[in-house]
């Protein structure tokens, strides 16, 4: 009897890594939310794009694709949900008709290159989305498209052109972020299509870009590079990922979060607003992912379970999702477009608490 108590009691204390429902009290509603926004943005007539195919944006499509996955697993769902299965449909069509489709953004100016931006851009997010979900024919073309638009020359050597609209944290002023987001992409296909002969001077030429600029880049950037380095090898030494963990650990808020705003040095609302400096879970999600997925700190780490301890204590359990500011102009969070922050907080905390 007193055998079956001491097992109980240590069952008990385990829970949390060993019954399932109990993670679902925040997985099933940030699924749920997920699930919403991408049917809203795959139906969205601003996001529809030729051939009856819609863009694949950074802010809900991108985080989905790698989040979606990973809570089907958790929750024991036994197949993708309807939105995932039909963004990766959508996408597989885009590599498809990748020399006959149209830009996301076509060139309307001369001195505005979207036709190019457009296509580096949908290569890295094409082939992100499809290594996050399985390596197939589609998988390898999106790959192979990625690769086909490789900056080979020049200062962005190793680098791709990618969409500027001067919005932060993604369509910014720098190519960087989408070089880490094809860095995952990377990281993310086997070992077998990786140790291609006519694919290492490419990654290596991708490495050296990461390598010479990651040091004056924004320091969220740099922790999505701390991130991607758990996803492919050399992109960072033992001593520049330490040095980007205490740089963001330095920054945790007295509530356990972490606010974009500390991230994204000397930024400025186009409406003149002051930006948030509440913790949000795009910062909170996305900083506790890569310290985790790194090793730079474990679960116990008192940092990291502040940050937890955040993320559990600030999701609205009636939508699903974590709340993030634009730091672009001051939004209407109640909105589609006032929501798209949010879409990406919610990705990256399900995957930060998925760890």
């Amino acid at each position: 009897m007193r055998q079956s108590v001491v097992l109980l009691a240590s069952l008990l204390l385990a829970a949390p890594a060993l019954f399932p429902a109990e993670n679902a009290e925040w997985a099933k509603p940030a699924a749920a939310y997920l699930d919403s926004r991408m049917d809203w943005w795959s139906g969205w007539k601003g996001a529809a794009r030729d051939h009856d195919t819609f863009c694949v944006s950074c802010h809900t499509s991108l985080p989905y694709a790698v989040a979606r996955p990973v809570l089907q697993s958790k929750l024991g769902e036994k197949s993708a949900a309807a939105p995932q299965q039909k963004l990766v449909g959508n996408t597989a069509q885009r590599v498809r008709i990748w020399n006959s489709s149209e830009p996301f953004y076509p060139t309307k100016k001369p001195d505005d290159p979207k036709t190019i931006e457009s296509r580096g851009t949908e290569a890295i997010l094409n082939a992100l989305v499809l290594t996050s979900t399985g390596f197939n024919a589609d998988t390898q073309s999106a790959l192979d498209n990625m690769w086909s638009e490789q900056i080979q020359t020049g200062e962005n050597a190793g680098s791709w052109n990618w969409l500027q609209f001067h919005n932060a944290p993604w369509e910014g002023d720098s190519q960087f972020y989408g070089t880490v987001l094809a860095a995952i992409a990377t990281g993310n296909a086997p070992k077998s299509y990786l140790a291609k002969a006519e694919l290492q001077p490419k990654i290596k030429l991708m490495k050296e870009y990461l390598a010479k600029h990651q040091a004056t880049e924004k320091l969220m950037d740099r922790v999505t590079l701390l991130w991607a380095s758990s996803k492919l090898d050399g992109l960072l030494t033992k001593q520049e990922k330490a040095a980007i963990a205490r740089e963001a650990v330095a920054r945790q808020q007295a509530d356990g979060g972490f606010s974009l705003t500390g991230f994204i040095a000397g930024w400025k609302r186009r409406d003149d607003t002051a930006l948030e400096t509440r913790s949000d879970g795009y910062a909170t999600g996305l900083v506790t992912l890569a310290l985790l997925s790194t090793g730079e700190m474990q679960k116990t780490n008192p940092v990291i379970q502040r940050a937890m301890g955040w993320m559990r204590e600030n999701q609205d359990r009636a939508e699903g999702r974590w709340l993030a500011y634009s730091m672009n102009k001051q939004r209407d969070l109640s909105t589609d477009i006032g929501k798209f922050m949010s879409d990406a907080a919610t990705a990256y905390c399900a995957l930060a608490l998925s760890y």
